[in-house]
């Protein structure tokens, strides 16, 4: 029976990657609206939050357990504060065992472990493992859906109303294309949940519940790394679908589908326009940006500048010749000066438009001259001379 179960499985996971087709990528070199089925959704680059595609992205619609980003993010934080750990036991409550629509059909007293409430929450999207975990955070929901409303204003979410912490249909429970963007570029900072967003298949209770993803683009689309789906009457067939692909982190969402193929095709085909159409690029700091400048009135004459360009930024493809640096920095300062005070910028632009800005900072510091100051500096002298 096991062996029949497996096969089943296996027969299950190939028929995936024949509905959803492989993506090595497409060339899509223009996008509009009409490209789309979806109502509303957004494209997001991942290190600077900019928008490169949006249809209707702060129109306010149920977003169903996509819903379950928020929450994952801050029981992620919970973690990260010490407030929680991985290896804490989560007890189920008769409200979280009442859940209805996906769920492990958690029992009033069954106890798991954070991480095992994380990925039954994550992979098979479970309504009932995302109500222990806030439950466990927060000491109730309501408390939770509190601090979850907090956050998003905190993100800039202001298209955003939750009025649970797993996505159910509920009256005013509402969010936008671009505001789900902005709560999973938020999660995506926690890197663990990459640990559980590409896992296919898994098991709890010692292999007796199975968990399958729900993302199906796992296993037909290249690059992709999480995040979350969701599907319920009111909000239709939704996925915030992350990817990277040669250091370019894309956030793709699609809100609203009519059917679960249209939600991936839509999320494939955003993701095919950003890696078609963009590119990260990695500066190199020009002549003039790390110098000595002088300095009046300090102990000391000059002071050395330092940037740290190690971020890369976005740039269309195929500009990468036209990239230009301009060091903008004064040839003198008046003391004092404290070790990294910013003195100046390195702005790259392209045909003379910003792209990105880097401050450049004092290297050391540089006390105002003093009588004090100056007598040491003269005792000093004095030393060496003798």
């Amino acid at each position: 029976m096991k062996l029949l179960k497996r096969w089943a499985i296996a027969l299950l996971s190939l028929c995936f990657v024949f509905v959803f087709p492989t993506s090595s990528y497409t060339e899509v070199q223009a996008l509009d609206e009409s490209s789309l089925t979806a109502p509303a959704a957004v494209l997001m680059e991942e290190s600077t939050g900019k928008v490169l595609f949006e249809k209707n992205a702060h129109e306010q619609r149920a977003c169903a357990s996509i819903t379950k980003v928020m929450t994952l993010l801050l029981v992620f934080e919970a973690i990260d504060s010490g407030k929680i750990s991985m290896d804490d036991t989560v007890t189920a409550s008769a409200h979280a065992a009442s859940m209805g629509g996906s769920d492990i059909w958690l029992e009033e007293g069954e106890s798991m472990t954070v991480d095992e409430m994380i990925k039954a929450t994550v992979v098979a999207s479970a309504n009932d493992a995302a109500v222990a975990l806030a439950e466990y955070v927060s000491g109730s929901e309501e408390e939770f859906v509190a601090q979850m409303n907090e956050r998003a204003k905190e993100l800039g979410m202001n298209d955003t109303t939750f009025k649970n912490c797993n996505g159910l249909d509920e009256e005013g429970h509402i969010t936008s294309a671009y505001d789900v963007a902005l709560m999973s570029r938020a999660l995506m900072a926690h890197e663990d949940i990459f640990n559980y967003t590409g896992i296919w298949i898994d098991y709890l209770r010692d292999g007796k519940t199975q968990l399958v993803n729900t993302n199906k683009l796992l296993k037909s689309y290249s690059g992709i790394t999480g995040l979350k789906t969701g599907t319920t009457g009111e909000a239709g067939s939704c996925i915030s679908a992350t990817a990277e692909r040669d250091g370019l982190s894309l956030i793709a969402v699609v809100l609203g589908c009519s059917t679960g193929t249209e939600r991936f095709t839509d999320a494939a085909t955003l993701l095919d326009y950003g890696f078609a159409n963009f590119a990260m690029y990695e500066p190199e700091v020009p002549d003039g940006a790390c110098v000595e400048v002088e300095v009046t009135g300090g102990m000391k004459s000059s002071v050395r500048t330092t940037v740290d360009v190690s971020s890369p930024f976005l740039i269309s493809k195929g500009s990468a010749d036209l990239v230009e640096a301009e060091v903008v920095l004064e040839e003198s300062f008046e003391a004092p000066i404290a070790k990294g005070q910013t003195l100046g910028s390195l702005v790259y632009l392209v045909d003379g438009e910003e792209v990105a800005s880097y401050s450049i900072k004092a290297e050391s510091t540089v006390e105002a001259i003093s009588f004090f100051g100056v007598l040491e500096k003269l005792f000093r002298a004095l030393l060496c001379l003798s």
